[in-house]
């Protein structure tokens, strides 16, 4: 059976100056599903909440250029926003001092909280470099579906709710079908978490990565320095 902290050690040994014969507990891990569009947040094994979220518009992938949401293991590598205000509009990473409440008519800026992911495999690799984020929007009426330029979007309540809950190296794991179940059960060492059939789960999502049509271009929106997500 899969077991998570097994898989995350693994990954751990692959990231610099990490020595995989360390001690370390992971008490955060977040699920994404690109078919739920829902992400999971589980804590010490245990799920605790379950968010509507918005994955690409144009599908699954991470080639440069491409408005695609990544799949597989990332990392948070870095948040942006603490304390900023819910509707807070962020350019360039940035708060602007402008602030918009949900479904502002004609605006969709990234709003309230960044969370920065850095992709740990060779699909998700450029993860961090095409600004991959899960971030609030205004455009809270399309959560829910797939409406998003690659970045995994939120309600503004949710991503601060998400975000003081993530310390910097939370592993998140996007996929292309439904979340797992989890189910508990007493071990010696206490309460040991299991994803229900994980090992079929992952096959599944590891089959399921089929070759998307190729979405538009970037180009234009970075011609004019605006993050889109």
């Amino acid at each position: 059976m899969f077991r998570v902290a097994s898989l995350a050690l693994l990954l751990l040994s692959l990231v610099p100056g990490v020595n995989s014969a360390t001690t370390f507990e992971i008490p955060n891990r977040v699920i994404i599903s690109v078919r739920d569009q829902k992400l999971m947040l589980l804590q010490n094994g245990a799920k605790v909440a379950t968010y509507p979220v918005s994955t690409s518009k144009f599908g699954i992938g991470d080639a440069r250029g491409r408005m695609t949401t990544p799949l597989g293991w990332l990392q948070v590598a870095k948040k942006i926003g603490d304390n900023a205000p819910a509707g807070a509009v962020f350019h360039n990473r940035r708060w602007t001092g402008e602030v918009l409440a949900p479904n502002a008519p004609g605006r969709d800026p990234i709003t309230t909280r960044i969370i920065w992911l850095r992709g740990l495999e060779m699909q998700n690799a450029h993860a961090f470099n095409r600004c991959i984020y899960i971030h609030g929007t205004p455009e809270e009426r399309t959560i829910g579906r797939p409406a998003s330029y690659g970045c995994i979007r939120m309600k503004s309540r949710d991503v601060e709710a998400l975000y003081n809950q993530l310390p910097l190296g939370t592993f998140v794991q996007i996929v292309p079908d439904r979340l797992p179940k989890v189910v508990f059960k007493e071990s010696k060492a206490g309460v040991e978490a299991q994803d229900v059939n994980a090992e079929t789960w992952m096959t599944s999502a590891r089959s399921s990565r089929k070759p998307q049509p190729n979405p538009p271009n970037k180009s234009a929106v970075i011609a004019q320095n605006i993050p889109r997500a």
